[in-house]
């Protein structure tokens, strides 16, 4: 197969037409009845069609037709005019009046990038409850190395990887990403002429089609981007998402919430009351929260062990969560974040009682797998929380998954069908979000699965992560940790912070942040007293430090709107203790940016100077400092520099400093 070289947004739509054309071969892969697709497509029947979407994009659809069966396999491709930028996906049907030979080996994409130089594939882990949550990783490929990757357990961004990747070359690279909240399966081969293949896909597809059947396979994006500096790379990416994947409102991002809430281990919101929520809601108006987050609890059996019971407790909520919703909107908040985990049902629930056809099992586990393939399951789900969404006054609907589903998917095919309970229940995940949000024009989905573990194209599309890992909760560095890897990738991404302490705050900073509080009952205080300077003065029985936490909210809401911008490391990534990290956002059409610079517990080091970057050497910049005790000093720097380096000082351990810098 040829390769694609590096290409410019002109050139994208003619290596699409040359890879479609009659004859040629297309960017994709598989087998049929064991011949590989790049022998038949080239002799099956091919139908262009062109659309436009919108004043930006171009919509391309090629249809395969299989004359001697009725197989139609159909590519539907995405072109901008802003971005050197292609997306598509691809879905079979049969239209024949017999099933299909057996379709296996789909490969999403299958093609060839062909470089300048040595390729570096940067990458970040995925989330797997670990203060090395989202770790960058760079390997080198050299011809003839072949890097294999996918998803653990059915969960798109579960341990292995986050599926967005940059392929870096001597002058440039490409964006890769994968939409599929699924098993999928990628390699990236180093091969001949500095080119890299990448086949990437759902790890298991061997099936056939009944007549009238169709399914998708993984949406695919391929991304270019020219410079040397990798953070070209990313940075573009997080513009591109924001433009066009990222959930939109007004014409602008979705702006992640400011929240508070009163949950946590080990009881989490069993305890949770209407009148004890409202309580807490009305403590907290002080600080300037937007929303208010039940969470895990609320229902009928309690957590863990009530999914599947997706009625409000009675003896918490005996008129339903409509008076706490409307409670906390007359506080001024904007509404109630609530938490669901609707695909995993545990034994004994309502669901498990009265449907269990709509149920996938487990010999031995008392979990289940509600089948989102199974469209009455499907529909009973959409209604029921539809419903809920407009009875209850439900602001954000927080979706969970808890469960690795791969086993229940991969036992219940036939071995003539491998694959196809996975493609209908991800495909049945899209409908029951779209179907959401086109009734609730205004309804924010909070996607979490153990914190981070479902993060891909697709989910990032419509929903955000308001809790991108489960790892210790509120433990600083991993917080920094997971903001210098992850944000590589994603613009938007949220997390917690458990007490109105600087470091603690600053070390949780995102687009968007819950506040936890001691006030929880039933709390396990010792959890999060542990994760704070040893002189914090922080008993059960002590009065909660308002003052300090209005101002740090009130510092998050003045700089919250820079982590939408681009981002920049400023220092080795490190989960060490004795060490420091800063990172950057820069809004490069203000000129304006912040830095968060932290100097760890055992970091002997209270000075570092740290070049910043973005800036216009030739300008002036008004730099300010705040340090952790929200002191303030202003000064005026010339562009060059602050681009030679910064000189910061953090005089304890642990300790940061906010810099938020501008343009004059």
């Amino acid at each position: 197969m040829s390769a694609v070289s590096l290409v410019g947004v002109q050139d994208m739509q003619q290596w699409m037409l040359q890879r479609f054309a009659r004859g040629g071969v297309p960017p994709f892969s598989f087998l049929y009845d064991g011949k590989p697709s790049a022998q038949l497509l080239p002799g099956w029947q091919l139908e262009h069609r062109t659309r436009r979407m919108d004043r930006s994009r171009s919509v391309h659809t090629f249809t395969y037709t299989d004359g001697a069966t009725g197989l139609q396999c159909e590519c539907e491709c995405t072109l901008f005019r802003d971005y050197p930028a292609i997306e598509w996906v691809v879905r079979f049907r049969q239209q024949g009046g017999q099933d299909t030979p057996i379709l296996s080996e789909i490969q999403a994409i299958d093609t060839g990038i062909a470089g300048e130089g040595r390729w570096t594939l940067h990458r970040v882990l995925g989330s797997n409850a670990q203060r090395n949550d989202f770790a960058p990783v760079a390997d080198v490929l050299k011809r003839g190395d072949r890097i294999h990757l996918t998803a653990a357990g059915g969960r798109s961004s579960s341990v292995n990887a986050l599926p967005f990747f940059n392929l870096q070359t001597a002058d440039g690279g490409v964006l890769f990403a994968i939409g599929w909240s699924g098993q999928w399966s990628g390699d990236f081969v180093a091969e001949e002429r500095n080119t890299v293949r990448l086949r990437a896909g759902m790890e298991l597809t061997h099936l056939k089609l009944h007549p009238g059947e169709e399914i998708r396979t993984p949406r695919v994006l391929l991304l270019f981007w020219q410079g040397e500096d990798e953070f070209e790379g990313f940075n573009r990416l997080r513009r591109f998402l924001l433009q066009y994947h990222v959930p939109r409102r007004q014409g602008k991002p979705a702006a992640m919430p400011l929240a508070f809430t009163t949950c946590g281990p080990p009881d989490e919101a069993n305890q949770a009351t209407e009148q004890n929520q409202l309580d807490f809601a009305a403590r907290v108006v002080p600080l300037g929260v937007e929303y208010f987050w039940l969470d895990a609890g609320w229902f009928e059996g309690r957590w863990p062990n009530g999914v599947g019971n997706w009625f409000p407790r009675r003896d918490g909520f005996p008129r339903g969560l409509r008076p706490l919703s409307d409670g906390v909107r007359r506080l001024g908040m904007k509404g109630l974040i609530l938490w669901f985990e609707p695909e995993r049902v545990y034994e004994g629930t309502w669901l498990d009682r009265e449907h269990p056809d709509w149920l996938l099992r487990l010999p031995g586990n008392p979990n289940r797998l509600l089948n989102l393939g199974n469209p009455s399951a499907r529909n009973w789900l959409t209604e029921h929380l539809s419903q809920m969404i407009e009875r209850e006054g439900i602001a954000i609907y927080r979706q969970d998954f808890n469960i690795d589903p791969l086993p229940f998917w991969r036992s219940a095919d036939a071995p003539d069908r491998q694959g196809i309970t996975e493609i209908r229940h991800v495909e049945g995940l899209y409908a029951l979000w779209d179907a959401l949000l086109q009734r609730h024009p205004h309804l924010l989905i909070d996607n979490c699965a153990s914190g981070g573990r479902r993060l891909d194209l697709e989910t990032i599309s419509r929903s955000v992560a308001l809790w991108r890992s489960d790892y210790a909760y509120f433990e600083p560095i991993g917080k920094q940790c997971h903001t210098a890897g992850i944000s590589r990738f994603l613009p938007t991404a949220g997390t917690g912070c458990g007490y109105p302490d600087t470091y603690q705050m600053r070390s949780a900073m995102t687009n968007g942040v819950v506040l936890w509080t001691a006030w929880a009952p039933g709390a396990d205080y010792d959890v999060y007293r542990r994760f704070l300077p040893a002189e914090t003065p922080w008993q059960p029985n002590q009065p909660y430090p308002m003052h300090r936490a209005k101002s740090l909210t009130a510092e998050f809401r003045r700089v919250r709107g820079y982590f939408y911008g681009d981002f920049y490391l400023l220092t080795p990534y490190s989960t060490a203790e004795d060490t420091w990290m800063a990172y950057q956002f820069h809004l490069p059409d203000k000129n304006a940016g912040i830095v968060l610079a932290f100097r760890r517990e055992r970091c002997p080091t209270v000075q570092m100077r740290l070049p910043l970057r973005a800036i216009d050497v030739g300008a002036s910049y008004e730099v300010r400092f705040s340090d952790d005790n929200l002191q303030r000093t202003v000064r005026v720097y010339h562009g060059r520099e602050l681009a030679d380096g910064l000189d910061l000082q953090i005089d304890h351990a642990p300790g940061s400093l906010l810099v938020e810098y501008r343009k004059r």
